[in-house]
């Protein structure tokens, strides 16, 4: 495996190996849930959703009646999710089917009304090649006429200019997973041939800095015309094109691009 390539698997993976600190630090991301809950139930039928994680989104669609099929490459976060399922009354369990795996490979004998992949689950995608695999697995999920929703965060200026060599303050808290007081510091270190964006999170307890630790994640920076070139020529009519959960115009302001898309006719 090349050295990019390695770098890319542990940035892929390292920020979900704990399942306590990602709930405490998204434990206020609730509005894309709510979006695809009411996606979900305009639309009707069953849901696969791509970069489940430990359910942060499956968990309150089941529990609105929605049937999901929810697929994750981090064995912790999977695991997770079984354990809270193992709380969730016996008809919400009952909608939930867990699998584990690459979302570009995972094929189900299914098809569903909606396939989604959200928060930036699709920035783990770092070649062209790999956005086509999953795009034609995406393809063969979706039922005649359903929908694909992907939601990423745009490329930051700001984030892509950073000095690699210098550690931004993020600051101070109590770690869920680690247990102790931290200080978290970020190096910020862009490529912009491979337009990977790598940033290494540096936690240091601050009642034993010899301990400190660093958990990598690597995110492709998608522009917004580059993303639905890809769809389009991967056989994808785009529906619409969203700035934020609430309907709002994609600007230069955005941090989030929301695109709802169905497979185009007479694409193969």
């Amino acid at each position: 495996m090349p050295a990019s390539a390695k770098t890319h698997r542990a940035g892929a993976l390292a920020h979900y190996d704990d399942p306590a600190y990602y709930d405490q630090t998204y434990k206020k991301r609730t509005y894309d849930v709510a979006y695809y809950i009411g996606t979900a139930l305009r639309l009707g039928g069953s849901v696969l959703e791509y970069g489940a994680g430990n359910g942060r989104i499956t968990l309150p669609l089941a529990r609105e009646g929605v049937n999901v099929t929810a697929v994750d490459h981090s064995a912790p976060m999977l695991a997770s999710l079984r354990a809270q399922l193992k709380l969730e009354p016996v008809e919400v369990r009952k909608r939930v089917s867990a699998r584990r795996g690459d979302m570009k490979r995972v094929r189900l004998a299914q098809k569903f009304d909606l396939v989604f992949c959200g928060f930036n689950t699709a920035l783990h995608l770092y070649t062209r090649q790999d956005v086509e695999k999953f795009l034609a697995r995406v393809r063969e999920h979706l039922k005649p006429g359903g929908r694909f929703v992907v939601d990423i965060t745009p490329p930051n200026a700001v984030d892509l200019a950073r000095d690699p060599e210098r550690a931004y303050y993020a600051g101070r808290f109590k770690h869920a997973g680690a247990g102790c007081i931290v200080k978290n510091h970020e190096y910020f270190d862009y490529d912009p041939i491979s337009q990977v964006l790598s940033v290494s999170m540096l936690f240091t307890p601050v009642e034993s800095p010899e301990d400190a630790w660093v958990t990598p994640l690597t995110h492709r920076q998608f522009f917004p015309q580059e993303w639905l070139a890809l769809l389009h020529y991967n056989g994808f009519q785009v529906i619409s094109l969203e700035g934020g959960f609430a309907g709002e115009a994609l600007s230069a302001d955005s941090d989030t691009m929301i695109v709802q898309a169905r497979v185009r006719k007479g694409f193969r």
